[in-house]
């Protein structure tokens, strides 16, 4: 059928199992939207209030469901408002394809207005990015952007449309969704030398992160640490991986991971790494990092493989199809003395825990916690918030933790709860602070006008939490311009400005009120929890420090 180029484009969006976009239109794609119009009963949009918002919505709904997320934008302003958006799901690696429009291709080069070169800006943060000149490659085009996105180690790839490709007119052949690239396992060489370094260890601990939730390699891990009775610890990026009572795991690890598990992997003779970064956060001080430790790091990207630290064997390829071969060549094993030693990190970590009543964070995320179902997605921003919600919630399905890793991005949680509620149809937490929040707030809008489902509880303490903590900690409580109190900000007024429902929680009797309420209501609810400025994020490891220089509670 003969069709216009923003009708192929749509059409394909469909054909390959879109149900949702999200986005902002403007003059370069207001052709896109005209079929987006037309199409409104086969492909939901979501118009957000800014282009930033719609990338994190489309990261989030990826995220919690595994499908590819899609943002569209025009150009100029409305395609550089993405670059945040794509670069946080670059650096977490989440299929995600973001759609451009451009001038025309006779302007092109010329500072047309609003001409903005965007796939020379993106280009260091997408897997691939296309310029699509020719109506003639535009389906084709799309396919291979959906493809490239969820293959292999998973990403964002961007597709800018000029205006005449989308006007043109061009023969369309519907075809079937497109399927990822066939996963592999590691070379069988690779993982016979692996298994022989598994099976001589007395102090095994493993480590996985965000690619073993993309590989679904849950079971394989779960049989594999009780086959070789190993404890099991995760980066943030891990976090929902396995259910957090899991009796063996320990919680995350690194900078503010907890204390049990940083230990173990600091003493373990064996580090079995699995679809992770050994990245800055997670070694601390790298020339201290796990040292005459043995380590087994199995990645689908080989480029991983020793980038920061030096693996025994680097087995390149899929994780859960590697597992699948590697767990028959495990001896069936019991550490005595390693668990003993586990057991006591455990008692030594409940007894630096933070015990004190009232409006804690730890009291505070563990009233939440019970208000979670198992199938409860809960999206962060970037600071303490984050860190607390990491090390205190109690998660049982893998994907329901959503959180800006690589790059930290805050302002991340808000677009990504509104795309998980909307990707996964279940009322979404956003675990907040008021300095994030600030960042994107005005998604709110989108909330209210979509009705989604979403509690978004919003730690106040009036400070730039994470920064104010540095500052304290190394810089002689110089408090430069990380004190927020001077705004003012009255937060349940500005959500009801927005049309949603608020409440203010000074106690925890009020915050288990205000719980209820909220997830009860059937669109968005803010609560305002009131929390002290000098709250910390303990355990701590110092900038360019190690575990012999973890910091377990003020005064260490």
């Amino acid at each position: 059928m003969i069709l216009s180029g923003s009708d192929i484009l749509v059409r394909t969006l469909i054909e390959q199992g879109v149900d949702v976009v999200f986005g902002y239109p403007g003059g370069q794609v207001i052709n896109i939207y005209d079929s987006l119009y037309k199409y409104q009963d086969e492909l939901r949009h979501i118009l957000t209030a800014h282009e930033q918002g719609a990338s994190h919505a489309a990261d989030g709904y990826a995220r919690a469901t595994g499908r590819v997320g899609v943002v569209i934008a025009t150009s100029g302003p409305g395609a550089t408002n993405l670059v945040t958006g794509i670069a946080t799901a670059y650096l977490d690696s989440v299929p995600m394809v973001a759609i451009t429009g451009n001038v025309p291709n006779s302007t092109i080069g010329t500072d047309g207005f609003q001409e903005i070169d965007i796939t020379g800006v993106t280009l260091p943060i997408t897997k691939h990015n296309y310029f699509v000149g020719s109506i003639e490659d535009l389906a084709d085009t799309v396919r291979e952007a959906f493809k490239l996105a969820k293959s292999g180690r998973p990403g964002p790839v961007l597709i800018d449309i000029p205006k005449d490709v989308q006007v043109a007119k061009f023969d369309y052949e519907p075809q079937p969704p497109v399927a990822a690239d066939e996963s592999f396992p590691a070379k069988d060489i690779r993982i016979q030398k692996a298994a022989e370094i598994i099976n001589s260890a007395k102090k095994p601990f493993i480590y996985f992160g965000g690619g073993l939730i993309t590989s679904e390699a849950q079971d394989e891990l779960l049989q594999m640490a009780e086959l070789i009775d190993a404890p099991i610890g995760c980066s943030l990026m891990g976090i929902s991986g396995v259910p957090t009572d899991y009796p063996r795991f320990l919680g995350m690890q690194g900078m503010h991971g907890h204390y049990a598990c940083s230990t173990a992997m600091h003493h373990a003779d064996c580090i079995i790494a699995l679809g992770c970064r050994f990245n800055d956060r997670v070694t601390g001080n790298r020339a201290k990092f796990a040292v005459g430790t043995k380590i087994v790091h199995i990645d689908i990207d080989g480029a991983e493989l020793g980038k920061t630290v030096t693996p025994q064997q680097g087995l390149r390829g899929d994780v859960k199809k590697t597992l699948q071969k590697l767990l028959p060549l495990l001896n069936k094993s019991e550490h005595t003395d390693w668990q003993a030693e586990i057991d006591q990190l455990i008692v030594e970590e409940q007894a630096n825990l933070d015990s004190r009543e009232g409006m804690t964070p730890r009291n505070v995320i563990t009233t939440l916690n019970r208000y979670l179902n198992e199938n409860t997605p809960v999206a962060t921003d970037v600071g303490q918030h984050q860190m607390w919600a990491a090390q205190y919630l109690n998660l049982k399905n893998s994907r329901r933790f959503l959180s800006s890793g690589g790059l930290g991005t805050m302002g991340f949680g808000m677009g990504a709860a509104i795309g998980a509620a909307l990707g996964t149809g279940e009322r979404t937490v956003l675990v907040t602070g008021d300095g994030s929040f600030g960042m994107n707030l005005n998604e709110l809008a989108t909330a209210v006008a979509n009705k989604v489902p979403m509690v978004i509880l919003l730690l106040n303490n009036n400070v730039l939490g994470m920064v104010r903590q540095w500052q304290t900690l190394f810089f002689d409580k110089h408090y430069s311009n990380t004190m927020l109190d001077a705004r003012q900000t009255d937060f349940v007024k500005l959500a009801e400005a927005f049309g949603a429902k608020a409440s203010r929680a000074l106690t925890l009797p009020e915050l288990e009120a205000s719980l209820t309420e909220a997830f009860a209501c059937d669109g968005p609810y803010l609560i305002d929890c009131a929390i002290d400025k000098d709250e910390f994020v303990l355990p701590m490891l110092p900038p360019g420090g190690s575990m012999d220089d973890i910091i377990t509670r003020i005064g260490d």
